[in-house]
């Protein structure tokens, strides 16, 4: 008996970008089914970025979006937050001059369960020890680790059902690229689909359900994570092999 299809919580059908009259995406279509984690791989300049920042309706787009079976083409950006997608930049974009605590709360703005919020402050802490310990210090003052933590946390205080990370391991020591990898893995069986967006393609792959390789705003190849792993043209150009 054939596997039922998975349902498909994200999809995206003829992206494209433009920056200043230059076409950065070309007509890229994917699909992120509920409950798996999806990873974009590919060079810097692929178009990683800008596909994620589409989706969070920061960058104006041509193609369709739906997330659970809604065009947000025309959705404002605070407003795709609210219907659950939550997406941690490249960066962090954390608020320095304000308290861990203080920047996880700044994520519950429009929730209206507010009963339920003590709960998902005791699940990042879970996650993240290391934040619980440093509730009441500014963000700004948090190692590079810390920070990506922070970022994360944040994104799930929103009670996002689909997590967009973009680079996630960027500039973090091995010790803490693993850490990191290890909470994804975590975060995706409590039910959360993640799309992420990695130049680590090693780890990203090994975590991955299905992948995609993007090159010059296009997608180049796709497969499952075990299968680009193998791919020789993967090895070569993404895996040092």
């Amino acid at each position: 008996m054939s596997k039922p299809s998975p349902e498909i919580q994200l999809d995206v059908r003829d992206l494209e970008v433009h920056y200043d009259g230059i076409r950065a995406l070309h007509g890229v279509s994917f699909s992120v089914p509920k409950g798996e984690i999806v990873t974009l791989i590919g060079a810097n300049g692929a178009g990683k970025t800008s596909i994620l920042r589409a989706i969070s309706g920061l960058t104006p787009c041509t193609g369709a979006i739906a997330f659970e079976g809604q065009d947000l083409r025309r959705v404002p950006a605070h407003r795709i937050v609210g219907l659950g997608i939550a997406h941690v930049p490249e960066g962090r974009g954390i608020f320095g001059n304000l308290t861990v605590q203080e920047n996880l709360r700044l994520a519950t703005w429009q929730r209206t369960d507010k009963g339920e919020i003590n709960a998902d402050y005791d699940r990042v802490f879970g996650l993240f020890p290391r934040l619980r310990e440093r509730r009441e210090q500014p963000g700004g003052t948090l190692s590079g680790g810390e920070q990506q933590m922070l970022a994360v946390g944040r994104a799930l205080m929103s009670r996002g059902r689909l997590l967009l990370l973009d680079e996630p391991s960027m500039g973090l020591a091995p010790r803490l690229v693993r850490e990191i990898f290890r909470i994804i893995v975590d975060i995706n069986q409590t039910g959360v689909t993640v799309l992420l967006v990695e130049q680590n393609a090693n780890m990203a792959l090994h975590i991955a359900a299905r992948a995609y390789v993007l090159e010059t705003g296009a997608i180049t190849l796709a497969g499952t994570g075990q299968e680009l792993l193998g791919d020789p043209r993967v090895k070569e150009a993404y895996l040092g092999a």
